[in-house]
């Protein structure tokens, strides 16, 4: 399989060993400049994954720090347009897999193909979709077939076992392993439950004889998580934790936080403290 169609997520995954760090940041927050350099800044870090969330008026995964973040970023007014203009400028500067995380809604008022096609010419790697199941994706998939974009679908700890098959075989990039149930936020401890559901899931990719990497996200705050989550998956994906330091110290404590849980790629499980 060539490194086209395996697509650029899976690449940069594959590039750092199999053993990534994914950062979700807003578009727009706390304004586009500022959005940008926090991406550029993350990925400068260490970061191999960029998921640049669109904001959205009823983000019912998003936890209250991301829900505070987008809300602000609507109410000054926003236009799909950013999502271009910060892909477009981020994979510039960087050579991160550049991801948008967005509700379904606002892809299928601008127009599915339309969406796809704007976002590749960007330089956009591809879509996380949580409120779309592969089972209601067939426009979707035929869009980033025909314009080359990854397509990451949710997988959760009570996915019966035939839903991670469909999600195996949807997905190109990696399946989304949410690693609790809820909504995204910082949390002590990572749930157990995110390493059974990542075994599900490697169960599965065997199941249907489709190698597929698996990334936790979920409640991940800390370099012990990163080090914990990427001792039995792929990828390891921060949102909350970035978004509050970007909200409490602009780019500089984003860019610190970010250095602080790239030390979790380099050590083992329970040496960090």
């Amino acid at each position: 399989m060539s490194a086209n169609t395996r697509g650029k997520t899976a690449a940069a995954i594959e590039a750092a060993g199999g053993k990534a760090l994914v950062a979700y940041l807003p578009v727009g927050y706390p304004d586009l400049e500022t959005s940008i350099e926090a991406a550029v800044a993350v990925a400068d870090a260490g970061f191999q994954v960029l998921e640049l969330g669109i904001p959205y008026s009823d983000p019912a995964m998003d936890g209250p720090v991301i829900q505070a973040a987008t809300q602000q970023v609507l109410d000054r007014g926003f236009s799909l347009s950013e999502v271009f203009q910060t892909v477009e400028a981020v994979t510039a500067r960087t050579d991160a897999a550049v991801l948008s995380m967005t509700y379904w809604n606002p892809v299928l008022r601008y127009g599915v193909d339309r969406f796809a096609h704007d976002f590749a010419a960007a330089g956009g790697a591809g879509l996380i979709t949580p409120d779309l199941t592969p089972e209601n994706a067939d426009e979707w998939i035929a869009a980033a077939e025909k314009h080359d974009l990854d397509r990451i679908f949710l997988a959760a700890p009570s996915s019966s076992d035939a839903r991670i098959d469909r999600a195996v075989e949807a997905s190109r990039g990696f399946v989304y392993t949410v690693s609790t149930m809820g909504t995204t936020g910082v949390r002590g401890d990572m749930d157990t439950a995110a390493r059974t559901l990542s075994e599900r899931i490697a169960e599965s990719s065997a199941r249907v004889g489709k190698p597929i990497a698996r990334c936790v996200g979920l409640g991940i705050s800390r370099p012990e998580h990163v080090a914990d989550v990427l001792d039995y998956a792929e990828g390891a994906i921060v949102g909350s934790a970035l978004v509050a330091a970007l909200r409490d110290g602009g780019v500089p404590a984003v860019a610190a936080k970010a250095a602080e849980l790239v030390t979790g790629l380099h050590s083992d499980p329970g040496t960090l403290s």
